[in-house]
């Protein structure tokens, strides 16, 4: 795929964005999730992905009563802490503070791990890319379009943003 597909395959998605965002707006927020998954997906190796380096895990933990579901962010949760007020919440019992210690760390080192493999993979992908390919992705330039002013169409010169998407960014040049 050359560069050329790329302009054309933003310039297709933000054609859709425009004539969709009024539909967009009377949608209720589950089938604007669904929408949002159909953005096309662009990779970007010279930019980290900030869902790629997550630091929050999903705790899913089989408990007698009933599982407990949460999350937590080893950046900014104290392990003791975060249990203890599970145990408050009565969420957890005293009996069970341990174990269920040790799924948290378990599934920290495996969140950890994850991001550790993400960051290998990239820098690996940028190691194998050819000079060409990456004198390409260097040059390449976004830009967003918006519908020319007409006498039917709402002017949108007060409201254009450079943002296209969270994959892509935001453009370069706002047209």
């Amino acid at each position: 795929m050359n560069i050329y597909t790329y302009y054309t395959i933003l310039m297709v998605v933000n054609v859709f964005d425009v004539l969709c965002r009024a539909g967009l707006k009377h949608m209720k927020l589950e089938r604007v999730k669904k929408f949002e998954y159909c953005l096309p997906y662009f990779y970007q190796p010279f930019k980290e992905d900030d869902l790629e380096q997550s630091t929050i895990v999903q705790i899913i933990f089989p408990a007698e009563a009933k599982p407990i579901f949460c999350e937590f962010d080893w950046e900014l949760d104290e392990l003791e802490e975060f249990t203890d007020k599970l145990i408050e919440e009565e969420e957890l019992t005293e009996d069970q503070k341990d174990a269920f210690k040790d799924f948290v760390k378990e599934k920290v080192r495996e969140g950890k791990k994850a991001n550790r493999e993400a960051r290998e993979a990239r820098r690996k992908a940028l190691a194998e890319m050819s000079e060409e390919t990456k004198a390409a992705f260097e040059k390449m330039r976004f830009y967003k379009f918006y519908p020319v002013p007409s006498p039917d169409t709402p002017d949108v010169s007060s409201v254009k943003s450079p943002f296209i998407n969270r994959y892509y960014g935001k453009a370069h040049k706002v047209l």
